[in-house]
């Protein structure tokens, strides 16, 4: 049974949500303070978190940055009652995997929280799958898959969990050209029309710790026109 913690103050919504969930099969937890629910963050595992933005004690933004400084890789589904380019973005950058604006409709919340599980299974499905060893060796770059480390001539690297996953998908298929739109759905988990922007931000910040020079990269290759794809064995050794 996947065990989802819901954090929204409006216990309307909550009880909504909460009815749909267990529906879906899902044990509820439920917090209706921004504080109190990153407490429970902190103490129990979920398959998903859903999220409101605007939250007593602690708004929805800054449990995300926290959660994910704390390397908790859940998922997060945020809630925004804010229609603004810039809310949508904010989420996606401190580490949420989608959002709803309110007011949303149950068939689309629904909808949007059987994706995030589609994800994570294809994810745990692709991850075992692509290599059985533990660890991933490019050049100078060692990847632990197990423990989400990653270190570059022996020094430990500090990636956020989208950079992880990132490195991760492209180290696993070597070679592979990947669109934009492509990369936000598989480390994304959905389909973010608009948001190429996104992808460049993270890219950029991954090369910028993985590259001796951004302006002739080594390991994540830009393929003009269509997207980026990981350098291939024989590429990083010459």
């Amino acid at each position: 049974m996947r065990h989802v913690l819901v954090i929204e103050d409006d216990k309307d919504i909550t009880e909504l949500l909460n009815i749909h969930l267990k529906d879906l099969g899902c044990k509820v937890t439920t917090a209706h303070d921004g504080g109190k629910g990153y407490t429970l963050t902190q103490k129990n595992a979920f398959n998903l978190i859903v999220l409101d933005v605007m939250l007593p004690t602690m708004d929805g933004l800054e449990i995300c940055r926290r959660i994910r400084a704390d390397k908790n890789n859940t998922p997060i589904l945020m809630l925004t009652a804010k229609s603004e380019e810039l809310d949508k973005v904010l989420g996606l950058e401190v580490g949420a995997d989608d959002y709803l604006t309110k007011p949303f409709s149950v068939r689309e919340f629904i909808a949007r929280v059987k994706a995030i599980f589609r994800r994570a299974e294809a994810l745990k499905s692709e991850t075992v799958s692509a290599e059985k060893a533990a660890y991933l060796v490019f050049g100078d770059i060692e990847i632990d898959r197990e423990r989400r480390k990653v270190q570059r001539k022996g020094k430990r690297l500090d990636l956020t969990a989208k950079e992880f996953d990132l490195l991760l998908l492209f180290a696993t298929h070597p070679g592979k050209t990947y669109t934009r739109e492509q990369l936000l759905e598989l480390v994304w988990g959905y389909q973010f029309n608009g948001y190429d922007h996104t992808v460049n931000s993270h890219i950029n910040r991954l090369r910028s710790k993985i590259e001796d020079d951004m302006s002739k990269p080594r390991y994540i290759l830009t393929a003009w026109g269509v997207g980026y794809r990981f350098a291939e064995h024989e590429e990083v050794e010459t």
